[in-house]
């Protein structure tokens, strides 16, 4: 039983055939409309849905092959059999080629041409179900993609509550060097998913000192060399607790390398200039300026001039000299003289 919502609409010059055509649909439970010219045929189109168009070859003016493709590209849902009085293979595969569904000859047989609608109209329902299958598919894998980062968003929140309730030192550190990153990467014009990655990876950088003991975070003096070579671990142990709850393996890289210096003195890969990753440059200078300006349990915190005057001396040296001096602008907007 035919779907009564679909719509025939037949294309030839001949009225008899549009009649004895129209008679078999119908009382196959389509509803038909007709044209006998394409200007015709197209204002039906462009005046009501259609599914499917009978569409006749060879008509006079524009002809049915030259009509096909206009039909395609205005209507691509809409399918197309094509019919025609003369059986010409290169006429069938020109047709096919320009999107109709089948082809047939007249005289046909009324029972054959119902075949081709209806297959016709079944092939363009699954094509659309088909479209609308992977929109949907696709709105779904963006709502378990959201759902799944949200879920790392709060891993990440949890890991560094961790971190700062066993050190005091570093508590509000990892948000103030989000803060500046992301404020850093807005001022360099990056996309917003580089923001992303930065506020993410910001918020996790010195996770790996959870696995660094508290008598060496917590010293109040200068560390000794072995001590050093500890706190120096913690890049590698912040990418090692991510990996498996990671979202985004270059969140991992820029908690791994945020810590390089520009001229490949620092570590834990000794990686230099543009070798290290643009996110973990970016996070050096937010994360020096930081550290520079809040108190430690070994100094004093320094005022904003004197952690600028920093981060000007070492411009090249241990920072991106252009992310640096991005940095360095940001003073004369914010009245630190």
């Amino acid at each position: 039983m035919a779907d009564e919502l679909q719509t025939v609409l037949i294309v030839d010059d001949e009225a008899s055939i549009r009649r004895l055509v129209m008679a078999k649909l119908v009382n196959a439970g389509y509803r038909c409309v007709e044209a006998g010219n394409a200007a015709q045929a197209m204002d039906k189109l462009n005046t009501e849905p259609v599914s499917l168009v009978l569409l006749d070859v060879k008509m006079p003016g524009k002809s049915g092959i030259e009509l096909l493709p206009e039909i395609k590209t205005h209507f691509p849902d809409t399918a197309v059999v094509m019919a025609t009085a003369v059986a010409d293979v290169t006429t069938a595969i020109e047709c096919m080629q320009h999107g109709a569904y089948d082809y047939i000859t007249k005289p046909f047989d009324l029972e054959d041409m119902l075949h081709s609608a209806r297959r016709a109209l079944e092939k363009r329902r699954l094509e659309i179900e088909n479209k609308e299958y992977q929109v949907h598919l696709q709105d779904k894998v963006a709502e378990q993609a959201g759902r799944i980062r949200a879920s790392f968003f709060n891993a990440i929140r949890a890991l560094n509550n961790a971190l700062e309730a066993r050190d005091k030192y570093t508590s509000g550190h990892s948000q103030r060097v989000t803060d500046l990153a992301a404020a850093i990467t807005r001022r360099m014009g990056l996309s917003p998913e580089a923001i992303d990655t930065i506020v993410l990876a910001g918020m996790v950088h010195d996770i790996g000192k959870i696995g660094i003991s508290e008598a060496i975070l917590n010293k109040p003096a200068a560390l000794t060399d072995d001590e050093f070579r500890e706190i120096k671990k913690h890049p590698e142990i912040g990418e090692r607790i991510l990996a498996p709850v990671a979202a985004d393996e270059e969140i991992l890289k820029l908690v791994r390398n945020h810590h390089e210096h520009f001229d490949g003195s620092g570590y834990p890969d000794g990686l230099a200039a543009e070798k290290i990753p643009l996110g973990a440059r970016i996070l050096a200078v937010a994360d020096a300026f930081e550290a520079m300006t809040s108190e430690r349990p070994y100094r004093k915190a320094l005022s904003p001039d004197a952690a600028f005057a920093e981060i000007e001396r070492c411009k090249g040296t241990q920072f991106d000299p252009k992310i640096a001096e991005i940095m360095l602008k940001s003073r004369e907007g914010s009245g630190n003289k």
